[in-house]
């Protein structure tokens, strides 16, 4: 989908669709979308898509200034510039840098959007919308766990393995089990975390409140 032709919005374009178009940003529209309206930890506020738009003009301006950022270093510079917990000396020290590197500091500074301007342009012009999820909460969360329980067991994997290489870990072939479960210590049972979740609790007597 072409950033700069999406909605239905008549007349005078937005200012993050002229910028889309300005800087180059092919793509980062459907990425926003993703980004606002999937579900569970991937979701990025409204708030944060506008850090994340306004740092990715300001690694266009200092890509074509010829400068090569370091990982990181967008960020870090995003966050002198913007941030009310910056002090003035490391404010001015980073924008003389980018200013003596070629980049116009006033110019890429008044391009940075708000989150409303973010708002308008992913409802306005892409037609997004974020639908609240009406799952059953035990639901949400166990889909979060077994997220997290992958991300685990894949971390662990790539550490086994470097140890491995690196000959500090004498390791045969192996096989990686996560398990997470839960005892409870009134009525003594134990569950695999998913299982707690699906049952919608332990075998406990619900508590009457008087």
């Amino acid at each position: 989908m072409d950033d700069s032709n999406t909605g239905n919005s008549p007349g005078r374009r937005s200012k993050v669709v002229r910028l889309i178009d300005e800087y180059e940003l092919e793509g980062i529209g459907a990425e926003m979308e993703r980004l606002w309206t999937t579900s569970g930890d991937d979701r990025m506020s409204l708030r944060s898509l506008a850090d994340y738009f306004n740092q990715q003009l300001l690694a266009e301006a200092m890509a074509a200034a010829g400068m090569q950022p370091l990982t990181g270093e967008v960020e870090n510079v995003y966050e002198l510039l913007t941030s009310e917990d910056t002090n003035s000396a490391d404010r001015t020290r980073a924008q003389r840098r980018l200013e003596r590197e070629g980049v116009d500091v006033e110019k890429l500074t008044s391009d940075f959007v708000t989150y409303q301007a973010i708002r308008t342009y992913l409802k306005e012009y892409r037609d997004a919308e974020y639908a609240t999820d009406n799952r059953d909460r035990t639901v949400i969360e166990a889909e979060n766990v077994r997220r997290f329980r992958s991300r685990l067991a894949t971390i662990t994997e790539s550490k086994l393995e470097q140890l491995e290489n690196s000959d500090d870990l004498i390791l045969g072939e192996f096989r990686l089990f996560v398990d997470i479960n839960v005892l409870c210590e009134d009525c003594g049972q134990q569950y695999e975390i998913e299982e707690l979740l699906e049952r919608g609790g332990c075998d406990c007597p619900e508590l009457d409140n008087e």
